[in-house]
């Protein structure tokens, strides 16, 4: 695939990531700001999974896929903002081309994966709405197992099929990734040679793999929304949204944020504004979804409390031993 004209350049072992720019006054506090949304994610995302397997009422389908996505949120935020950390507090922002290869695999494995567990969410949403006789018989063990598992080895299959092809390509200049993180879109303006292909592949895979989750994401809301305007009951309507309330916000932020990424016309003036709102899907995202799952979520909420009850019993007892 690549283009033998250039197997005599010499091929480049780092890159540069220019981030958000240059900033040096801001440095500091956009190191301690990200520092905070890092440490928040990464607690509140192990405090629901812990909630999740602690706790027997939470042992329910829909408790099983937020454990996975929770999981899958603290993995996803820890191959961009760590590296992103280190940057902002030593000003090295160099990484090896097999590193930046490393972090684009897990990366996208994980971006991939999100997008099917959101979609295999609002299906278990519209089952317990829509179809609430059915829902137990349809929404089995096995049946949740098989989807979560589907869901991680469909975001994997995606990324490996792009990196296996993007591997045959050398980089031989220049070396700077006008990003934060390694992004396929400006690894593959780096790669030398005919890179037609891999524009393609990467807009076929993109196709393949997020929009049938998106299209299923979708038509699950539109019929659980049908559905809900049919409940005649105002509180019936209101207990009905709440089930899914939470799932819908972190929806519309990922996607919202992740549309208008790659919706925005290739223009250097909006540079600046696509980072942003890719900071939105790749940091905000993984960070708002403990946050609105705990602060909207009754059963999470009573989870929590009993917990910290429990904890504080413990360590009331402890004392008295002394």
């Amino acid at each position: 695939m690549a283009d033998t004209d250039w197997g005599n350049q010499t091929a480049v072992t780092k890159f540069i990531f220019l981030g958000l720019g240059n900033l040096p006054d801001l440095q500091l506090l956009l190191f301690l700001l990200f520092l905070v949304i890092y440490i928040a994610t990464v607690a509140g995302n192990t405090l629901i999974v812990l909630l999740i397997v602690v706790n027997q009422h939470l042992h329910t389908p829909m408790y099983f896929f937020l454990g996975n996505l929770s999981s899958l949120e603290t993995c996803y935020t820890s191959t961009i903002l760590p590296r992103m950390l280190a940057s902002l507090l030593t000003g090295d922002r160099t990484i090896s081309v097999s590193g930046c290869i490393t972090q684009l695999f897990f990366f996208g494995a994980l971006a991939s994966t999100e997008c099917y567990l959101l979609a295999v969410m609002s299906y278990d949403r519209y089952l317990a709405i829509c179809k609430p006789l059915h829902y137990s018989t349809l929404m089995n063990p096995r049946f949740c197992l098989q989807l979560a598992a589907g869901s991680w080895l469909n975001g994997c299959l995606a990324i490996t099929i792009f990196i296996s092809f993007m591997s045959r390509f050398i980089f031989c200049g220049p070396n700077e990734i006008d990003h934060f993180y390694c992004d396929p879109v400006p690894l593959i303006n780096l790669a030398c040679g005919d890179t037609r292909l891999m524009v393609l592949l990467d807009f076929v895979l993109a196709c393949v793999f997020t929009l049938p989750p998106f299209l299923l994401t979708l038509t699950s809301y539109v019929c659980i929304i049908a559905s809900i305007l049919r409940i005649h009951s105002t509180t019936g309507r209101q207990k009905a949204f709440s089930t899914c309330s939470s799932h819908l916000i972190v929806v519309t932020v990922f996607y919202g944020a992740l549309m208008i990424v790659y919706m925005l016309p290739k223009h250097n003036a909006l540079g600046v504004l696509k980072k942003v709102f890719s900071l939105c899907y790749t940091v905000l995202t993984p960070l708002v979804n403990p946050l609105v799952y705990s602060l909207r979520n009754r059963e999470v909420k009573r989870a929590l409390s009993k917990a910290v009850h429990k904890y504080m019993a413990f360590t009331k007892n402890i004392e008295n031993a002394r």
